[in-house]
């Protein structure tokens, strides 16, 4: 086994393209370009319009490769499940009354923090949950069960939702 070359990239679910700065790295070990970035959009797909962390580890004596994809932003994962691409209202928007870019319902939440709660430092569901909540209480206009995020949080650590948290 020889010596392991790391290259992080951040990509968009399924569309990953040979960029400036990897295509030569990867040319310099003599891989297969196209190969590598199909297997990429493969392992990414589920992740449509999304940014995904992406390492490829790279044996340089055997011209191996590996592809590990990491959990997307939690900000990204609250955006895809509001089908919205930018969290923020704009000032003629505001003016016509408009006062949130989404409304989240519930059980959309504790999903997002079943896709996360590995990658969080979260000791259990109920815990994920409520930093799902603290990101969406972050992300200016979006809403969760009609009611701003910190009304939410309050709500879930007085038992309210520990029904729906499963």
């Amino acid at each position: 086994m020889g010596r392991k070359e790391t290259l992080d990239l951040l990509v968009e679910g399924g569309k990953a393209a040979p960029g400036a700065s990897s295509a030569p790295k990867l040319s310099m070990y003599k891989l297969n370009v196209g190969e590598i970035f199909t297997k990429i959009n493969e392992k990414t797909k589920e992740y449509a319009g999304i940014q995904v962390p992406v390492k490829i580890i790279i044996d340089t004596e055997t011209k191996t490769y590996e592809v590990t994809v990491g959990s997307p932003p939690m900000a990204g994962l609250i955006k895809k499940e509001l089908g919205i691409e930018l969290a923020k209202i704009t000032d003629e928007e505001k003016t016509k009354g408009k006062t949130s870019v989404g409304d989240l319902k519930f059980d959309q939440v504790v999903r997002i923090a079943k896709m996360k709660k590995d990658s969080l430092l979260a000791k259990d569901l109920k815990a994920a949950v409520k930093q799902v909540i603290g990101t969406a209480n972050s992300m200016t206009g979006v809403l969760i069960e009609s009611k701003r995020p910190k009304e939410l949080i309050k709500e879930v650590e007085e038992g309210k939702w520990d029904s729906q948290i499963k």
